[in-house]
C-alpha cells in the first residue's frame, strides 16, 4: 500500500475523532497563550518522529483547536459546515493545480469561469463582465480600488499616480479599506469616512457634500466602497442611491459583499442589493454565507476590460497555450494560486441554485428567530433589526465584553462583540446555516445558565472581573 494510501486511512481516522469530539465538546478547551508550547507538543525537531507519536500529537491539535463548525460557535462571519463543499476542497488538495493556465489547470479553469458568468448574470452584469477569485475579501477590495484607481488615473499603471485620488467608504465598512489606500499609493489620510444612519447604512447626502468640498479643494474623486453586510450590524447601505452619486461624478463604485453578497442567490433577499447591477465591482465570499471551507472570494466586474488592463502582464515562459480566456493569470492578481473555485462548484452542482437560495434564506429564518426571542424577552436590550443575520443585544446589562469573554474561557459558547455610535453589545451571528431553530434557541439556554450560575462575578466592573 502507497504512502498517500495510509496516510489517507489516518485522516478518515482523525475525521472520526475530530466529529466525536465536536458532539462530546462543541466548544475546544481553551489553552492559554502563555503555555502553548507547553502543552501540546508544536516543535519541529532534526529527527522524523514515530507514526504513533506522530498521531497523538496530531489528536492534540486537533481536540484543542477552536471548532468552527459546531452548533454552538457564533463567534465570526462563517461557521458550519457543507459536506459537498468539503469534498470539492479534499479533491482540489489532491489535484494541486494551480489556476493560472489553461495548460495545467484544464476543466478547473472552466469550472471557475463558470461560477463567475452564473455569479455575473445573479448581479444584473452585461455579456462584457468577468471576474476572478481572490485570497478574500480584503483582496478583493483591494483589487477593485487598483482597478478604480487605474481607470481614474491610467498613467499611473507606468509613471505612478499623477492625481490626488480620493476614495469614500462608510464608518461601518471593512477595515481594509484604510490599508488598501496604503497600498494603492493613494494613502490613508485619502480616505473619507462618510456617516452612517442609525441602523448602520451609509448617508447618500453626507457622500455628496463630501465629494463636492474634494472637488472644491483641487481632489479628484475616485472610488466609493458600498457594503452588502457591514461587519457589526450587517447593514445594506442603499446602493441604488449611491449610484445615482457615482454616475453623476464619474466615480468607481464597489460594492463590498463579503459578508452578506450572496443574498443574490435569494429571491425573497435580493432587494437588499436594489441598483447592484449599476456598480463597476461588486464581490462577495461563499465561504460566509454559503459556507464553502475557507478561503473562496469572488470579485466581478461590469467590464472585464479592468481586470486585463490592471493585472495582464505578458509571460512567455509561462501563457505558451489557449487564449486568454483561458489562461486566467492574465486577470488575477497573483500567478500560483489555489483552486478555490471546485469546492463552490461541487456544493453548487449537487444543490443547485435554488439549493444555495436555502441557504441563505435559512440564515435569514435563524435571525428572526434569535431576534424575536431577544425581543420578547425583558431581560435583553436589541440593538439590531430586520434583514440582517446579525442579531446585537444586551443581557440584563452585564457588559458585553465581559461577558463573551467568560463564556469562551469557560467553554461554554463563542460569541463576540461589537460596537456601534458609542454601544457595546454582544454580536450574534446566524451564518451557520446547518444551525436549526432548537440550536438558536439551545445558546440562550446556555447563556442565561451561565450567567445565573456567575452572575455576581459578571455585574462587577469588567475590571475586576477574572
Amino acid at each position: 500500500m502507497s504512502e498517500l494510501s495510509n496516510d489517507l486511512i489516518l485522516f478518515n481516522e482523525l475525521v472520526a475523532v475530530l466529529l466525536k469530539e465536536e458532539e462530546n465538546h462543541p466548544v475546544a478547551k481553551r489553552i492559554d497563550s502563555n503555555v502553548l508550547y507547553d502543552t501540546i507538543d508544536l516543535s519541529l525537531q532534526k529527527a522524523a518522529i514515530v507514526d504513533d507519536v506522530f498521531k497523538k500529537t496530531l489528536k492534540d491539535v486537533l481536540i484543542s483547536t477552536p471548532k468552527t463548525a459546531t452548533n454552538l460557535f457564533f463567534n465570526q462571519l462563517f461557521g458550519g459546515r457543507q459536506s459537498k463543499a468539503i469534498l470539492g476542497d479534499l479533491l482540489a488538495v489532491l489535484l494541486n493545480n494551480s489556476m493560472y493556465t489553461y495548460k495545467v489547470a484544464g476543466p478547473q479553469v472552466g469550472i471557475e469561469q463558470e461560477i463567475i458568468r452564473q455569479s455575473c448574470k445573479l448581479v444584473g452584469y452585461g455579456a462584457q463582465s468577468n471576474g476572478t477569485f481572490p485570497t478574500g475579501g480584503s483582496m478583493s477590495n483591494y483589487m477593485a480600488l487598483i482597478m478604480a484607481r487605474d481607470a481614474k488615473d491610467p498613467s499611473c499603471r507606468t509613471k505612478g499616480m499623477t492625481k490626488p485620488l480620493v476614495m469614500y467608504t462608510s464608518k461601518e465598512s471593512h477595515y481594509s479599506n484604510a490599508k488598501n489606500a496604503s497600498f494603492a499609493g493613494m494613502g490613508r489620510g485619502q480616505v473619507r469616512y462618510i456617516e452612517s444612519d442609525d441602523r448602520g447604512r451609509m448617508l447618500p447626502g453626507k457622500l455628496e457634500e463630501q465629494i463636492k468640498r474634494d472637488l472644491e479643494n483641487g481632489l479628484v474623486p475616485a472610488y466609493v466602497n458600498a457594503t452588502a453586510g457591514t461587519t457589526v450590524l450587517g447593514a445594506f447601505d442603499p446602493i441604488d442611491k449611491i449610484a445615482n452619486l457615482t454616475e453623476k461624478y464619474n466615480i468607481w463604485l464597489h460594492v463590498d459583499g463579503a459578508y452578506c453578497g450572496s443574498v443574490i442567490f435569494s429571491d425573497e433577499k435580493r432587494h437588499l442589493l436594489k441598483g447592484v447591477e449599476r456598480s463597476d465591482s461588486f464581490s462577495y465570499n461563499a465561504h460566509k454565507m454559503l459556507g464553502t471551507p475557507l478561503t473562496c472570494s469572488i470579485i466581478l466586474v461590469n467590464d472585464k476590460k479592468h481586470l486585463h488592463d490592471s493585472f495582464s502582464n505578458d509571460a512567455e515562459y509561462l501563457y505558451q497555450t489557449d487564449g486568454d480566456d483561458f489562461n486566467l493569470g492574465k486577470t488575477s492578481f497573483q500567478c500560483g494560486r489555489r483552486n478555490d473555485a471546485l469546492k463552490f462548484w461541487t456544493l453548487w452542482k449537487s444543490m443547485g441554485t435554488d439549493g444555495l437560495e436555502n441557504i441563505v434564506d435559512q440564515q435569514f429564518y435563524l435571525a428572526d428567530i434569535a431576534r424575536n426571542y431577544v425581543a420578547n424577552n425583558p431581560d435583553y436590550t436589541l440593538y439590531s433589526f430586520e434583514d440582517s443575520i446579525s442579531v446585537c443585544f444586551n443581557y440584563k446589562n452585564i457588559d458585553p465584553k465581559t461577558l463573551c469573554t467568560l463564556l469562551y474561557e469557560h467553554q461554554i459558547t463563542v460569541v463576540g462583540f461589537g460596537d456601534f455610535k458609542g454601544e457595546s453589545f454582544i454580536r450574534f451571528v446566524t451564518i451557520n446555516a446547518t444551525n436549526t431553530e432548537a440550536d438558536i434557541l439551545n445558546f440562550f439556554k446556555v447563556l442565561e445558565a451561565f450567567v445565573k450560575e456567575n452572575e455576581s462575578a459578571l455585574l462587577l466592573a469588567p475590571e475586576k472581573v477574572k
